[in-house]
């Protein structure tokens, strides 16, 4: 798999050539994303639910971040790589930075992912300034779980669109590269993708984004409880974990997932 930049993200955002993103938190399933050509790696806080058996991922730390980077590292070196700053580890722009650097100095790293809008444009600001490529996450935010009232969708009525669209004109502004977009209606996010210059990665936000992710254990099926609607079984059908993840990545790119009936209105 040839390594991929910032630039390359961009550059398929404008061929309109969509970019697939999967969650991993080992090396094991790292080394398998990058066989099935896996365009991004997200070490996710959503460890916190799927490893960890949380409720929530309020509870993951830095060092846990750090860790799991590093074994997602190691396992696909090859790889670009996400990784998450978990709650409260952005708390100001001093902090910000310090927790973002370990996450690229020892986690390894190529970019970092917050949480927020318009409150989050003086770390985005810092953060870039000190050449720490940042990915945004608008929509429905999982560090404010309890603040949203719960796992719901966001953006569905026109002051919510209005404050999620500003929000990201306001991130790409500042600096960031790259936007997670997730659980908001398929309108909003087609939208969305039109407005800014950088590539817009959707999780239950319809069809129309430049990228998708799924965390890697919903697309397996997994993961105890109720399946969440914006994700599919990819293993459903498919001989072992490999074909699952080479399905999804292909489903992706050829514009099949998501479909209709894994997105919101």
């Amino acid at each position: 798999m040839a390594k991929k930049n910032v630039l390359e993200f961009r550059a398929m955002k404008q061929r309109q050539e969509r970019i697939a993103v999967l969650t991993a938190y080992d090396a094991s399933c790292a080394a398998a994303l990058v066989r099935a050509g896996i365009d991004v790696i997200l070490v996710g806080d959503s460890l916190g639910n799927v490893v960890q058996g949380h409720d929530t991922t309020l509870p993951v730390t830095l060092d846990e971040m750090v860790y799991h980077t590093q074994c997602v590292r190691r396992g696909a070196p090859e790889a670009f790589v996400i990784a998450d700053l978990p709650f409260m580890s952005d708390s100001s722009p001093a902090i910000t930075l310090e927790h973002a650097g370990r996450l690229m100095k020892q986690g390894g790293a190529q970019m970092v992912k917050l949480e927020g809008g318009a409150h989050q444009v003086r770390n985005v600001e810092l953060l870039t300034s000190h050449s720490i490529p940042v990915c945004g996450h608008l929509g429905l935010l999982p560090q404010s779980v309890h603040k949203l009232g719960g796992y719901r969708v966001q953006g569905r009525d026109d002051a919510g669109a209005a404050s999620i669209l500003a929000d990201a004109q306001a991130l790409e502004r500042a600096g960031a590269d790259m936007l997670v977009l997730e659980c908001v209606p398929s309108a909003l996010a087609a939208q969305m993708q039109q407005a800014v210059a950088i590539p817009i990665i959707g999780i239950g936000a319809g069809p129309a984004c430049d990228g998708q992710v799924l965390v890697l254990y919903d697309m397996l099926g997994l993961t105890s409880g109720k399946r969440p609607k914006f994700s599919r079984d990819f293993l459903a059908n498919a001989h072992g974990i490999q074909e699952a993840l080479e399905n999804y990545v292909k489903a992706v790119k050829a514009g099949t997932f998501p479909a209709l009936e894994h997105s919101f209105n």
